[in-house]
């Protein structure tokens, strides 16, 4: 085996093109092989990590223009007011807001979500509570969720969080 080492490495010495070839083709199978299970293990292979994942459905309206449109607040009032298939229901729609206190301000990606949106997926907060159906009527004052990592001051951009208007 040894001297099968050897021999390799020196026809690997002797002709560089045909190294460059093969590492090459060696790193771009790897680095194929490595995207592709990423994808299959963070799609298929682990769950998401909420009670029951297999029941969550994604609803949106579709027009002539859109296969996956969004919808207006009292569409979905009403799809909850006329929901005979689903266990619950509930809205959300990504946002960009204008973070402003101390310092220059920052744009930060939020979500606007309906008070039922954290009861359908089962998530409870580290600290504090989620929305009430109280927080879903019109006139009352905002409530916000935020993520942990905005919590401790973490960079906005790179913050997920929950907003609920």
């Amino acid at each position: 085996m040894r001297q099968d080492l050897k021999y390799s490495f020196r026809r690997l010495i002797k002709d560089p093109v045909f190294t460059l070839i093969a590492v090459a083709t060696l790193g771009l199978g790897i680095g194929a092989n490595t995207a592709v299970f990423s994808i299959v293990n963070g799609v298929l292979l682990n769950p998401l990590p909420y009670p029951e994942p297999d029941r969550l459905v994604a609803v949106y309206s579709r027009t002539a223009d859109t296969l996956k449109g969004s919808s207006s607040y009292p569409n979905f009032l009403d799809w909850v007011r006329n929901n005979q298939s689903f266990c619950d229901l509930a809205a959300f729609r990504p946002d960009d807001l204008n973070l402003i206190g101390l310092g220059q301000p920052e744009r930060v990606r939020a979500e606007m979500v309906s008070a039922s949106f954290f009861r359908l997926l089962g998530v409870q907060p580290i600290v504090g509570r989620t929305f009430s159906d109280a927080d879903d009527q019109l006139g009352v004052t905002p409530v916000v969720l935020i993520s942990e990592s905005f919590w401790q001051g973490g960079s906005a951009l790179q913050r997920p969080r929950w907003v609920r208007r």
